[in-house]
């Protein structure tokens, strides 16, 4: 019988002081629930969110906006035990994206009056690594892209988030208002000073004195979020309503959550230490920790068992050949690139994140995880990877990983099923294929000389490559299993 904890919304409204750009299931099951928690705990309604929907369809804003921005949050710990907390601390949610006739900005007034406006002191973002239109190996702004260019055209009606808080800053200069923090919570190193470079570069193309200006004055501290929560399904819709609840805004996702921030807000910030916040002088080693250890383990699973067929994290990790993969490279070839603080148990950590896979309630879907590949593999796998051969070390198992990523952007699994490749770079990677479809080689060295996508440092190895090379053609050859066991082998 299942056991449920609930914890309804606080009754009252509150003051929106934060802005967020990225109103997905992520924001909604992390940074709004510590809000909550924070509010009911402290009776301080001064920090109120507005959130905005920057792609995807305008359902979720109105949904919300429908329900008087309440929604609920189910964490599951296992599949017999539930905490269902109702959020009441969205106050306002907007949509700046493309609508169904293909016209932007439908709020983008509201959205950058309200981030312009002197009550908001923070602005987050949980945007996706390609939100920031950054080259992954370089951190230069991918001027080029269409949306950047059509910011630089066109600066006071942004479409990407770089371009909105360069506006939103621009006119608070300019009307002589304070800045607000920007806080980055997207999977990246260095969030903040990359979100940093991203805005000051894209500011440069406006106006020299604004990035001059944007450098000097604005806080961009960096943050490290964890808490897996998959994409909503039917299964998880018909679990809720045995709870008792309809809500389509609901998200479903792990108990575990944690949020490291670096404390750097010069215009205030709510104290929620109290409700788990851990607030540090320097988030790199945590943000490094999680990317390598969780997200670099989450995207193996991804690549190979999808080739394989194998739908959910659950399913991959509960197959010995695979999790004998992960420990083979969570300390092997991640944990001796870390530098952590004193008293960091990350024997511990590395089975906590083995537990938390092979939670069974979640549903969450590989191909979720294989999304984005390009933007993610360079902080996930290859930096590491480069540290880890400059000392001397091995990496068989980002070798085996990033054959499978390559093999997976063929856009079908070992065994001829289709599946979709959603990546920015799907286009370049279909002419890879077509022009090398016959010669593994060659394949691999041209997706290896991908400098926006693998480090010249990598790149230029010869035996990393022959290390791919050869896993790459295990895998297509052997399929799953004999890739995994010639590994394991050695």
């Amino acid at each position: 019988m299942m056991s449920i904890t609930r914890y309804p919304a606080a009754s009252r409204r509150g003051a929106i002081a934060i802005v967020h750009l990225g109103l997905g299931a992520f924001h909604r099951a992390h940074q709004a629930v510590y809000l909550e928690r924070y509010r009911q705990r402290s009776g301080d309604d001064a920090w109120g969110i507005c959130s905005a929907n920057l792609r995807g369809n305008v359902a979720l804003v109105d949904g919300l906006a429908a329900a008087g921005h309440h929604y609920h949050v189910a964490e599951y710990t296992d599949s017999e035990n539930v905490t269902l907390r109702e959020i009441g601390t969205i106050e306002e949610t907007l949509f700046s994206g493309r609508d169904a006739e293909g016209q932007w900005g439908r709020d983008l007034d509201a959205l950058l009056e309200r981030m312009a406006a002197p009550e908001t002191r923070i602005v987050t973002l949980t945007v996706t690594e390609k939100g920031y239109f950054l080259n992954p190996a370089s951190g230069e702004l991918l001027s080029d892209d269409p949306m950047i260019a059509a910011d630089i055209a066109e600066p006071s009606r942004p479409r990407t988030a770089p371009g909105m808080l360069v506006e939103a800053l621009a006119r608070r200069r300019a009307q002589g208002i304070a800045p607000f923090t920007v806080l980055c919570c997207d999977n990246m190193p260095d969030n903040g000073r990359r979100t940093r470079n991203a805005v000051v570069q894209l500011a440069a193309r406006r106006d020299p004195e604004l990035a001059t200006w944007i450098e000097a004055q604005v806080a961009f501290p960096c943050s490290m979020v964890d808490r897996i929560v998959p994409a909503m399904t039917e299964h998880d819709v018909a679990r809720l309503a045995e709870l008792g609840v309809a809500d389509a805004q609901a998200v479903a996702c792990e108990a575990f959550s944690q949020w490291v921030v670096e404390d750097s807000f010069p215009q205030g910030r709510p104290y929620w230490e109290a409700d788990g916040v851990e607030m540090v002088d320097d988030v790199a080693p945590f943000e490094t920790m999680k990317l390598r250890l969780l997200n670099g383990s989450h995207s193996l699973l991804a690549y190979l068992g999808a080739l394989d067929g194998i739908a959910t994290v659950a399913e991959a990790v509960a197959r010995d050949d695979l999790r004998a993969l992960l420990h083979h490279y969570m300390h092997r070839e991640a944990a001796p690139t870390l530098s952590l603080p004193a008293g960091t148990d990350l024997s511990g950590y590395a089975a906590s994140l083995l537990a938390r896979f092979g939670n069974d309630s979640l549903q969450h879907r590989l191909q979720q995880i294989a999304m984005d590949g390009s933007q993610k593999l360079p902080q996930r796998w290859l930096q590491g990877a480069v540290a880890r051969l400059e000392a001397g070390g091995e990496v068989p198992c980002t070798a085996l990983g990033l054959a499978a990523w390559i093999r997976y952007t063929a856009g079908s699994d070992l065994h001829g099923n289709a599946h979709a490749v959603d990546d920015p770079l799907a286009p370049r990677f279909v002419e890879l294929h077509q022009h090398h479809a016959n010669d593994p080689a060659a394949l691999v060295a041209a997706f290896l000389a991908m400098d926006d996508v693998v480090p010249p440092a990598l790149a230029g190895n010869d035996a990393f490559a022959m290390a791919v090379l050869s896993a790459y053609r295990t895998l297509t050859e052997q399929l799953l299993e004999g890739a995994l066991a010639a590994l394991n082998r050695n």
